[in-house]
């Protein structure tokens, strides 16, 4: 604010103060007789009073100095101005008062009064005003300094919401926005400062401590891109995630949250066909196998939305399946759930509960799918992938379901480990078993899921909470990554488009490097890779490739309505030879899984798939990555 506007605001402030010390002063003179009072003309007493001290006031000059610093020389300063002001009036008012139409004489004890009130209230204001500005600044040094990243509506709601809150631990310093129109500007009170490119210049210049990403209605990509800049700076990196979030114009401060891996996938939100999958799941009695699982219970959430008649929730894992069903129970009160604890393996449980609750629509989810445990146990990724499929599958037909959707894995294309090969031997079955009754049978392949149990991703945070190191198998080994709920909503919505026999291929998108993905998980913990979090190769283990892959080289791809679900080309196979193989198989399951039948287990694993290339390579010995390395 310049001088002469903080001159006049001060003056106007003070002239306040004194007219109601003159006020105060004539009340307590003349004992609130308020016509008394009015002999005495107050309101040339008023002016008066505001006239001389102010004039004083300016002589003195004593509204130059800066009140957040004001000291005991200013206030006898005041003291000192103030008094020779009153005195002055006081003389000038009882001796020259005729001459500017005043004729009562004013009691010196009235002055006195008046000159004690102005004081307490012009000191008062002056240390009332520093001690605002002291807390206010207190205050603002304590909350982080913060870069707020969109100058749109939803910005300008994230800088109210920290201003405002007393919750909040940051301060908007300014805004970063793209649209050049908005450069140079001034959003809510503060600058727009630059393009995302400008972000690491803005972090180190202004000292910011925090950068939040208020873009809620922008793509995957952008998020990613400008947190890819953003993790170039020490700045904590947060973010608003969704623009549900701000449709009814409101922000919360628990709505800011850090970014998480799934921000960063580049993956836009799901579009359901919801008339479709209402004519196939609402009203019907619907089950879910492996429900305690990852994606079992994730299916369970999605499919309960669409108002099934039943939800069979069965797993072997009892704490999985408890859990879901609270859940369920918590979220959908008029759903009938009923929880079953069975093993697929077992034929006649399995056909006990097909018979008894007839299920419509039958989602299988439940394999064992740890691809290292499986090198190491191959008869029971036998008699889980294959077997309890192959049960499930006849009971479906003998309770003559209408739909049967197998989950199934990108490890099944041209795979080199044990689970691999038994999910491409269930979706070989699948699409045999759709050749009898009235039953759709159908599977849907795709790559991993993040948070999933086992994967990475859990792994990964566990080692960094302890503080490394973090273990890589090899630093080009790649997956393709989906969202747990992203990849139940597309099952579903395969589900509506099977005619039977389909293998529905899922749009992945890119291959993710997992180095990167190790990497940016260190960061968005807050730390640096290879400095703070040591990072570790330790080989390729028995069973893994490098690349996975959703196609063998004969299948092709045929698009479908959705423009992420796609149907892989079904390849010709001897049914009988088939049947005959999987009955080898069971003769060897029945001899308890001992470890000589392993090397018959993947012999006729082979057979079956020619393409089957079983893989068992050594650990590399551990070590160290340097962090230039780690960081490409």
């Amino acid at each position: 604010m310049s001088y002469r506007k903080r001159r006049f605001w001060l003056s106007l402030s003070d002239a306040g103060i004194i007219g109601i010390a003159v006020w105060l002063a004539c009340l307590v003179r003349f004992d609130f007789s308020f016509t008394e009072i009015s002999d005495y003309q107050p309101v040339y007493l008023i002016v008066g009073h505001v006239l001389f001290v102010l004039a004083g006031m300016h002589a003195a000059e004593l509204y130059r100095p800066v009140y957040r610093y004001v000291s005991a020389n200013e206030l006898v300063s005041i003291v000192k101005a103030t008094s020779l002001s009153i005195l002055v009036l006081s003389f000038c008012w009882n001796n020259l008062g005729q001459w500017l139409f005043v004729s009562a004489r004013i009691p010196l004890s009235l002055f006195l009064l008046t000159w004690m009130f102005v004081l307490m209230g012009m000191t008062g204001s002056r240390f009332v005003w520093k001690w605002w500005k002291e807390e206010r600044e207190k205050r603002s040094q304590d909350r982080r300094r913060t870069l707020i990243v969109g100058a749109g509506s939803a910005g300008v709601l994230v800088a109210r919401e920290m201003r405002q809150s007393p919750l909040s631990e940051q301060r908007p310093i300014a805004f970063i926005d793209d649209e050049p129109g908005k450069q140079n500007l001034r959003v809510y009170g503060l600058p727009v400062v630059g393009k995302r490119e400008d972000i690491p210049r803005i972090v180190q210049r202004q000292a910011i401590s925090d950068i939040v990403i208020a873009m809620p209605s922008a793509s995957r990509q952008t998020i990613r891109d400008i947190f890819d800049i953003c993790k170039t700076t020490r700045a904590s990196v947060k973010i608003l995630p969704h623009v549900s979030d701000i449709l009814n114009g409101k922000i919360s401060m628990s709505m800011i949250r850090n970014v998480r891996l799934e921000d960063l996938l580049g993956r836009e939100p799901v579009e359901l066909d919801l008339d479709e999958i209402s004519n196939y799941l609402q009203h019907q009695v619907v089950l879910v196998t492996g429900a305690g699982g990852s994606i079992g219970s994730e299916l369970c959430r999605q499919i309960a939305r669409f108002g099934p008649a039943k939800l069979l929730l069965l797993g072997n894992e009892e704490n999985g399946i408890f859990e879901i069903s609270l859940e369920l129970g918590r979220l959908f009160p008029e759903l009938a759930t009923v929880s079953l604890i069975a093993d697929i393996r077992d034929r006649q449980r399995m056909a006990a509960i097909m018979g008894e609750y007839r299920p419509a629509v039958i989602f299988h989810a439940a394999a064992h799918k740890h691809v290292p445990l499986m090198e190491q146990n191959p008869s029971e990724a036998l008699k889980n992938n294959i077997l309890g499929t192959k049960n499930v599958a006849e009971c479906a037909l003998e309770a003559e379901a209408k739909h049967f959707i197998l989950i199934s894995t990108d490890k099944a294309v041209n795979p080199t480990s044990v689970m691999g090969a038994t999910k491409r031997v269930a979706e070989l079955l699948i699409q045999g078993y759709n050749r009898f009754g009235h039953t759709r049978f159908a599977a849907v392949r795709f790559g991993n899921v993040l948070g999933s149990r086992g994967s990475v991703v859990p792994i990964f945070l566990d080692q960094i909470r302890a503080g490394g190191p973090v273990t890589i198998t090899h630093p080009d080994m790649e997956r393709f990554f989906m969202t747990i709920p992203e990849a139940a909503q597309l099952v579903i919505q395969a589900g509506a488009l099977a005619q039977g026999g389909e293998i529905f291929v899922l749009d992945m998108g890119k291959p993710v490097k997992i180095v990167d993905m190790a990497m940016d998980l260190i960061r968005l913990a807050g730390l640096e890779p290879g400095k703070d979090i040591p990072i570790v190769y330790t080989g390729i283990r028995s069973g893994e490739k490098l690349y996975e892959e959703l196609l063998t080289a004969e299948e092709e791809l045929t698009s479908t309505c959705h423009d992420r679900i796609f149907i892989g080309k079904p390849l010709d196979f001897s049914w009988s030879e088939l049947m005959t193989a999987i009955s080898r198989l069971e003769q060897l399951a029945k001899k308890g899984g001992m470890v000589e039948d392993d090397p018959a287990i993947i012999e006729i694993l082979q057979g079956i798939i020619p393409n089957y290339q079983s893989s068992s390579q050594p650990k590399e010995e551990a070590k160290p990555v340097p962090y230039s390395v780690a960081t490409g």
